[in-house]
């Protein structure tokens, strides 16, 4: 089953916390100094929070998958949409380890489709101290190796959420 991701930049993470806490009735079911994230099953959504340096709103949305046959599923999609994505398996992102890939939206919105594999002690795995990984929306590169960000030439970086 599929759950529905977003993730929102925030100025001040303590009072984002108590904001939706309060929206949704309950505490996170992760916090960290720099982030929080709510699993919620009513409504069905991984709803993240993070500190770390990137403009306040949207950063990305998403959709979590829960086996690696759904996320071959998503590729697949992306693919009969002729999409441009970037794919990164195993990536350090957010105090998780996941296979995923990211696509664009017209507008240029950040879709980040995953599974997630395990936790990580570290935000990126300490491979970064700013904002999450969202590939910049020019970027044309397709089945990318593990990277979290690609530039319109196709180099890749390593800097992870």
């Amino acid at each position: 089953m599929k759950r529905f991701h977003v993730h929102i930049s925030v100025p001040a993470l303590d009072d984002a916390v108590r904001f939706y806490s309060g929206l949704f009735g309950a505490g996170p079911t992760v916090h960290k100094p720099d982030y929080a994230k709510w699993m919620m099953d009513d409504p069905r959504v991984n709803f993240a929070i993070s500190q770390r340096g990137a403009a306040p709103g949207l950063n990305h949305l998403g959709v979590q998958v829960e086996s690696d046959d759904e996320l071959h599923e998503m590729q697949k999609r992306l693919e009969s949409m002729d999409a441009d994505y970037v794919a990164e398996p195993g990536a350090a992102c957010c105090y998780a380890r996941s296979d995923k890939y990211w696509a664009h939206d017209p507008v240029g919105i950040a879709w980040e489709t995953y599974h997630t594999l395990d936790t990580i002690p570290m935000f990126n795995d300490g491979a970064d101290e700013h904002a999450c990984c969202v590939p910049a929306a020019d970027a044309k590169t397709t089945r990318a190796d593990a990277c979290c960000s690609v530039s319109a030439s196709g180099k890749a970086g390593r800097s992870c959420c």
